[in-house]
């Protein structure tokens, strides 16, 4: 069966400032996304804030000087919170599956299809 990843795009937000109330709400609606989906999905998880994120670019390639940044690849309003991997039989079931993760309702859920290597590390299909 193909898998998607379902990645989860929100405007980033102080957890110290946020309103527990709401984020109590956040939290209900993600477990019962999980409860109600628990057969569509193979794993998922949260991410800490993107002040966490280190990015890493080799300058020239392999073999190049590896450069760390503290922060994110791109400054944006909008950023990677979550994900969650899909196990579903085709790109219908994933949207309709997709369309229920909270996320979808706070920000943005993007679908995309997992590529899959046979033995030799090729891409299959």
């Amino acid at each position: 069966m193909p898998k998607y990843a379902a990645l989860i795009y929100s405007e980033e937000s102080d957890p110290a400032t946020l309103d527990p109330e709401e984020s109590q709400q956040v939290m209900t609606d993600y477990t019962e996304f999980g409860q109600n989906n628990a057969d569509s999905i193979a794993g998922g998880e949260a991410l800490h804030p993107t002040s966490t994120a280190t990015t890493i670019h080799v300058e020239g390639g392999k073999g190049g000087n590896a450069v760390f940044t503290d922060g994110p690849f791109a400054e944006t309003k909008e950023v990677l919170g979550g994900f969650y991997l899909l196990d579903v039989p085709d790109l219908d079931a994933a949207l309709k599956v997709a369309q229920q993760i909270p996320g979808a309702w706070y920000g943005k859920v993007e679908v995309r299809p997992l590529l899959e290597f046979d033995d030799q590390g090729q891409p299959a299909g």
